[in-house]
C-alpha cells in the first residue's frame, strides 16, 4: 500500500507494518548520517534525544519508536539536509554549480525523498518524470519512496521506439532545447511528480510540464534539489497550480550566467539503426 501523507505530516496511524519499520530505519539512517561529523554529545544536544538512545539507534540495535522516528524525519531532517546539501556542492566563479556531490550519492537522496514526499504531499504518485541526466538519481530515489514508476526524458530519440511525445522549448539563447518521451512511457490520467536537480531558468520545467500535459497526466507537484534565484521558480509556478519547490533556494549570480554552448549528439543514421 501507498504511504498516507495529509498536511505534510506522516499519518502514522494508516500505515501498515512494513511502512512504520521503513519510516523507523530511515530515521536511524538519517541519525547515522549525522554521527559521521558529531559526537554522541553534540547530536543529543542537536536533536534532544539522549546520547544513549543514539547510540543504539545509529548501530541498529534498536529502532526508534514511530513517534520519534516521524519527528525525526518530519522536523529534524530539513533543515540538516539543506545544510548537509549546501555542504556538498561547488558554484564557480561564473555561477555555475557543480552538484555532483549529492546526484551521485545514493544514500543522501534516499533521505531527502520522504522530506520531498512530505513537503509535495504526494503519496499516490503514479510516476515521477525527470529530464536526463542528472534528475535522474533524484528521480529514482523519489519514485522508490512512493512505490512509482520512474521516467525520464532525454534529448535523443531511443532507436527502436516508433512513438515520441516530443517537446520543444526555444531558450532565451536562441538554441532550441528538444525533450522526447516515449509515448507510452506515461498512461493517459496517470498522476506524475516531476522531479529535478536543478531549478534556474525554469526552460527545463516547462519541457517537463508540456511532456506531462501531452500524456494527458495529472501533475501533482514539482520538486527540485536546489534552486537558483527567483526566475525559474516563478516561470513554473506560472505555469501549473501544483506546488513548486526546492530543498534550498540558492541566491541569483550577481551577473546574468551566459548560457554554455551545446551541441546536440547525432540521431544514428538508418544504417547504424540496422546494425
Amino acid at each position: 500500500g501507498r504511504r498516507s501523507v495529509h498536511c505534510g505530516v506522516w499519518a502514522c496511524e494508516g500505515m501498515n507494518r512494513a511502512e512504520k519499520a521503513t519510516l523507523q530505519l530511515r530515521a536511524c539512517a538519517f541519525l547515522g548520517m549525522l554521527k559521521r561529523s558529531r559526537t554522541y554529545e553534540e547530536l543529543a544536544a542537536e536533536t534532544a534525544i539522549p546520547a544513549g538512545d543514539l547510540n543504539r539507534y545509529v548501530n541498529g540495535h534498536v529502532l526508534p519508536g514511530v513517534d520519534r522516528a516521524e519527528r525525526i524525519i518530519a522536523e529534524l531532517a530539513p533543515p540538516v539536509l539543506e545544510a548537509e546539501l549546501r555542504r556538498r556542492i561547488t558554484i564557480d566563479t561564473e555561477g555555475y554549480v557543480d552538484n555532483s556531490g549529492v546526484v551521485y550519492d545514493r544514500q543522501f537522496l534516499e533521505l531527502v525523498a520522504p522530506v520531498a514526499a512530505m513537503t509535495m504531499d504526494a503519496p499516490d504518485a503514479d510516476v515521477v518524470l525527470t529530464a536526463a541526466t542528472d534528475g535522474i538519481t533524484t528521480a529514482c530515489a523519489m519514485a522508490a519512496h512512493l512505490d512509482a514508476e520512474v521516467v525520464y526524458a532525454k534529448q535523443t530519440r531511443e532507436t527502436a521506439v516508433d512513438a515520441f511525445i516530443e517537446s520543444r522549448q526555444r531558450l532565451r539563447s536562441g538554441i532550441e532545447l528538444t525533450y522526447y518521451l516515449p509515448a507510452d512511457a506515461i498512461g493517459p490520467g496517470a498522476s506524475v511528480l516531476i522531479v529535478d536537480d536543478l531549478i534556474r531558468s525554469g526552460e527545463t520545467q516547462t519541457v517537463l510540464l508540456d511532456i506531462a500535459e501531452q500524456a494527458a497526466a495529472t501533475v501533482l507537484g514539482m520538486y527540485a534539489l536546489i534552486a537558483v534565484g527567483d526566475d525559474g521558480l516563478a516561470e513554473t509556478r506560472a505555469l501549473t497550480t501544483a506546488p513548486v519547490e526546492a530543498l534550498w533556494h540558492l541566491p541569483a549570480p550577481s551577473h546574468p550566467l551566459e548560457p554554455r554552448s551545446y551541441t546536440p549528439p547525432p540521431q544514428p543514421t538508418q544504417r547504424q539503426a540496422e546494425n
